[in-house]
């Protein structure tokens, strides 16, 4: 019994650190698993917000091509969306879509009265 005694006395600060590695090394798993979901969200939702405004810009040209004027606060708001869509990498059809857009009248041609 002694002798177990003073091997435990004399190898605790090595069970102590192979313990605590242990434990480091799990936590280390779960929390690098939790980041990867995470970074899959993300791009999930980026990817979708991306796709959405590209949709959007695309339908409000359609929209305002269809009436042959795109009226001022159309034309703010297409700017707005095409700027978050820039930024989220997008930079295609919807370019030139949104230039267009901008070229157009901001009011009808012949008005109804």
């Amino acid at each position: 019994m002694k002798e177990i005694i003073q091997y435990v006395d004399m190898k605790w600060v090595e069970w102590l650190f192979i313990i605590a590695s242990a434990l480091f090394g799990i936590g280390y798993r779960k929390l690098a698993k939790r980041i990867n979901e995470e970074s899959k969200k993300n791009k999930a939702l980026h990817d979708g917000m991306q796709a959405l405004l590209r949709d959007r810009i695309i339908g409000a040209y359609n929209h305002y091509q269809d009436k042959k004027f795109c009226p001022i606060y159309a034309k703010e708001n297409v700017k707005r969306m095409y700027d978050a869509y820039h930024d989220l990498g997008g930079n295609d059809v919807a370019t030139g879509l949104k230039n267009k857009l901008m070229l157009m009248p901001e009011e009808p041609s012949e008005r109804e009265d």
